[in-house]
């Protein structure tokens, strides 16, 4: 196990023991040393490596996956790749994508060539996508088939700051995350890092378009998604929806610029891109990153932080969330664009777990309710939930439990069909698809804290 000194001081490169024989037994008796196969880790590219035993606790959903995945699972191989900084701080998100791309492809091709090695030593192995591609079958539930940024902090590459990126103590946020999914045991393995590399600066808070990074730590992820990632999964389905509806091409011409028509074609030819990430690029957290920030903030946030906060540019909100309202009075050299999220549930489970996503703090400002939801399914099954809006937070719980304030009782097909906006609201009360005791205006305040 790699001690804290090694973790934030060692060149990984030259931190190479002697070759240790990988012991190759029968079903559970694969081993391999950690020296080994952190020198196999290094030849095939990764900037640092460490080792998880699959049954650890506390990452039972991700054993889940892996399992899913690759039956015979044992251990999880979590490894980084390293970034070029001034590539990401640049204003310019053509020189950033394309970073993003290389380095995605080069963590990609280290998964693979591990996988390579391990194979022709008889050690079966598999290596999950770094992005994409993805389960594409299970959106908007959960595609990936192991996260990579949970793995990692197990394994000592680092802590989650506040921006939700994992921070390297040497490297930084800088960085890029691979996990390869190994049948053998490792005879010793990593342990999270016993501190937190963040600087709680808040750069990220004050360079973030949306407001998606809050101070506090909360972390709006419909904000970020619906912008930062305008391009992938539902931005494009809401894109080809505004296509479909078009009655013409100056229909079309209306509702998007074709700067916009052009960058999404940019995206489908090569790889999608991202519109900020600016909270990576304005990081200074990590050992070979930190030097100019403590040698002069205020150059530091002359240089990094303040051109992309003057950057024009469009940034991409949801109608009536608090994106919206944080663009108008932030930035008023940029552009607050309405559009759609595409994060439409297709059940009764998708929609309670999306709710955390959608949730808008600022919205149910001076809002104290509690719902009994019970959504019933095509099989007759009720999925309950009770779900409490007060001092601007929420809590979804499974079950239903304490005293409502207003009780809903729908069946799965009208109230995802509200929800997705496909079935109308009225309907369903004549229809008695949807039922509702309490005050229904309560409904619409619901309504304005999860707008899509």
């Amino acid at each position: 196990m790699e001690s804290l000194q090694e973790i934030q001081t060692a060149d990984t490169h030259t931190q190479m023991a002697g070759r240790v024989p990988i012991r190759i037994g029968h079903g559970d008796s694969k081993s391999i040393s950690m020296d080994r196969l952190r020198e196999m880790c290094i030849q095939a590219g990764a900037d640092d490596v460490g080792f998880v035993e699959i049954d650890r606790a506390g990452i039972e959903e991700e054993r889940n996956g892996a399992l899913e995945a690759y039956p015979r699972a044992k251990t999880f191989i979590s490894f980084v790749c390293r970034v070029n900084r001034e590539n990401m701080r640049t204003p310019m998100r053509s020189v950033s994508n394309l970073e993003f791309h290389h380095v995605a492809d080069k963590v990609n091709e280290v998964g693979r060539k591990l996988v390579s090695m391990l194979e022709r030593e008889g050690i079966g192995a598999i290596n999950p996508s770094h992005g994409f591609p993805m389960e594409a079958d299970r959106w908007p539930g959960r595609m990936w088939v192991v996260s990579h940024k949970l793995i990692a902090q197990e394994a000592g590459m680092g802590v989650m700051g506040i921006h939700r990126l994992v921070i390297h103590p040497k490297f930084g946020n800088h960085i890029l995350l691979g996990t390869v999914i190994m049948e053998a045991q490792v005879e010793e393995h990593a342990q999270p890092i016993d501190f937190n590399p963040c600087l709680e600066c808040k750069l990220c808070v004050a360079a973030c378009p949306t407001g998606a990074v809050k101070s506090n730590g909360d972390f709006d992820f419909a904000a970020c998604y619906t912008h930062n990632y305008r391009e992938f999964m539902g931005g494009f389905g809401d894109w080809v929806e505004g296509i479909a509806s078009s009655k013409s091409a100056k229909d079309y011409r209306s509702k998007y610029t074709d700067s916009e028509t052009t960058s999404m074609w940019q995206s489908l030819g090569w790889g999608p891109n991202y519109k900020a990430a600016y909270c990576m690029s304005v990081c200074p957290a990590g050992d070979d990153v930190i030097g100019p920030f403590l040698e002069s903030k205020k150059q530091y946030v002359a240089e990094v932080l303040k051109p992309l906060q003057k950057k024009e540019e469009v940034v991409y909100v949801i109608e009536g969330s608090d994106a919206q309202g944080h663009v108008a009075k932030r930035f008023r050299n940029k552009k607050a664009k309405v559009v759609g999220s595409g994060l439409r549930p297709r059940d009764a489970k998708t929609f309670y777990q999306a709710l955390p996503w959608l949730f808008q703090r600022d919205q149910s400002y001076g809002f104290d309710c509690v719902y009994h939801f019970t959504i019933i399914d095509k099989n007759k099954e009720a999925h309950k939930a009770t779900i409490t809006i007060r001092e601007k937070t929420l809590d979804v719980q499974d079950g239903l439990h304490g005293e409502p304030t207003i009780r809903l009782v729908a069946s799965e097909a009208a109230w995802i069909g509200f929800v997705r906006k496909e079935r109308s609201l009225l309907r369903g009360l004549l229809t008695r698809g949807i039922k509702i005791k309490g005050d229904p205006r309560l409904m619409l305040r619901f309504g304005l804290c999860f707008p899509s």
